[in-house]
């Protein structure tokens, strides 16, 4: 692989993980079971990224309109997020990554929230890949905490109303200090961004694919960032430095 190919990377990638319950339907096996394969798929991709050389990964884990769904289906998801981070949380860290919870904490129990503080706080220090977690997230209601709070300290006299720019708001948005992610994929065949990262898509790339999440997995995804670095005349390919790093 040429020398100049890390610098075409995408520094960031956001994935929309979709399709649990359509890959247990499919199956004739309960949704929990798609959820639980979702979770294995999870711990792949994130591998996976830390390999390929990534310095972001943002996974859309719990939408704020995901409360919406049955209760045991919303016991189930906050079950498995809870034994993914008691799980994997010693192993992110022995592999130096760090963990940052984007999303409204406002109203989460207690125990959910320690953990997400726990992950955080464990992994702050650490230099390699970061992975973002989005929970209790929806990105109309990011913008509108981040606006709200501009708009106390314009009322209260800390800051004139000419401050307020995109670069004043992107400061006061969850993913402050996270550059905004250059492709956005969304695994299940639908095409549309279900309220997720609104503002940072603005000059992001696409990729939606057919695959289910729970099939997503180490190939997926080096295939979707050798798409990416193809496009426009980007250098070609990441397979063989992928492969060559897992033999």
């Amino acid at each position: 692989m040429s020398e100049t190919a890390p610098s075409l990377l995408p520094e960031h990638v956001a994935i929309i993980m979709d399709g649990n319950g359509r890959w247990a339907k499919q199956r004739g096996l309960p949704r929990i079971m798609g959820h639980r394969r979702g979770v294995e798929a999870v711990r792949e991709t994130v591998r996976t990224a830390g390999e390929c050389g990534l310095k972001y990964l943002t996974l859309f884990a719990f939408s704020s309109e995901n409360w919406r769904r049955p209760q045991s289906e919303v016991s189930d998801l906050l079950g498995l997020l809870k034994a993914f981070i008691r799980r994997d949380l010693a192993e992110l860290h022995k592999e130096n990554v760090r963990v940052r919870v984007i999303g409204d904490r406002v109203g989460l129990k207690d125990d959910i929230r320690a953990l997400l503080e726990e992950a955080e706080q464990t992994t702050r220090d650490n230099t390699a890949l970061t992975l973002i977690i989005a929970f209790n997230y929806g990105a109309r209601d990011e913008i509108a905490r981040a606006a709200a709070s501009l708009a106390r300290d314009v009322a209260e006299g800390r800051i004139d109303a000419s401050a307020i720019t995109p670069e004043a708001i992107s400061a006061r948005l969850d993913t402050a200090g996270i550059p905004d992610p250059d492709l956005i994929i969304r695994t299940s065949g639908e095409e549309r961004l279900s309220n997720f990262l609104l503002w940072q898509a603005a000059y992001s790339e696409f990729l939606f694919i057919p695959d289910y999440w729970p099939d997503f997995n180490r190939q997926t995804l080096v295939a979707a960032i050798d798409q990416y670095m193809t496009r426009d005349r980007r250098f070609g390919g990441l397979s063989t430095q992928v492969a060559m790093a897992g033999a």
